[in-house]
């Protein structure tokens, strides 16, 4: 018979070592839902029908998913039925502040090892350990089956989970993803090129680099709607 691989969320501490035993579902999610959306500026163009738009900032990539338990397999629906809270309440606990950190625990959501979707790397997690590494947002009870007494024997969780990313995993995944090369800057109305070197994390200072690199003789007589290139590496500021 083939062997059925279970989806299980495993607490960890923020450095990723594992706290206790994993929780493993009492039946497999028929799916799970993830989302990831980034945040866009519009920027108007005097005389166009509608604004250029510019990327700002990646936002949190979040992960939603059912769980269905059932405790009728141990106990039946009489008067030996189990609560199936003893089962949900383990998972209801991961919204909870941890009281030795005063904060909520981060865990891993891992099912189907490095199959799960994204390609994921968690420098904290070492090389083999693979799923979505968050917080529990919010956890929602569904109760849906009662003994006679009024025992819960059924119920249906749905977890919502918000992505979790150390600083030093966020800094290897902007470097792996090429921060180095150049990126572009649309000008708005009234900009000059100081103003661009500026906000591109540098010096006003650095302007000169920036017209060389575009061929821009006058800074201060920038179009509206021009696309600069920028190369961040040369955007040194204070730096040698």
């Amino acid at each position: 018979m083939q062997w059925l691989a279970k989806a299980e969320i495993q607490r960890l501490t923020a450095a990723g070592t594992p706290v206790g035993e994993a929780l493993e579902v009492s039946f497999n999610p028929p799916e799970y839902t993830l989302n990831k959306a980034a945040q866009l500026a519009e920027i108007p163009i005097p005389g166009l029908g509608s604004p250029m738009l510019q990327y700002v900032r990646g936002q949190v990539e979040t992960l939603a998913v059912d769980l269905f338990f059932d405790s009728t397999d141990a106990g039946g629906t009489g008067a030996e039925a189990e609560p199936v809270t003893e089962k949900t309440d383990q998972f209801y606990q991961l919204v909870r502040i941890d009281p030795a950190t005063r904060a909520l625990p981060v865990v891993l959501f891992s099912w189907g090892a490095e199959s799960f979707p994204g390609g994921r790397s968690y420098s904290t997690l070492g090389p083999n350990r693979h799923g979505f590494k968050g917080v529990v947002e919010s956890v929602r009870q569904r109760f849906t089956m009662f003994s006679s007494l009024g025992v819960p024997l059924r119920a249906t969780l749905s977890l919502s989970l918000k992505e979790y990313k150390t600083l030093s995993e966020l800094v290897a995944e902007q470097a792996s993803e090429g921060e180095d090369r150049p990126q572009a800057h649309t000008v708005a109305e009234g900009e000059t090129i100081t103003d661009i070197a500026e906000q591109e994390g540098g010096s006003g200072d650095d302007w000169r680099q920036i017209a060389e690199s575009n061929g821009i003789d006058d800074g201060e007589a920038l179009e509206a709607g021009e696309v600069i290139e920028m190369e961040p590496m040369h955007i040194t500021g204070s730096a040698p």
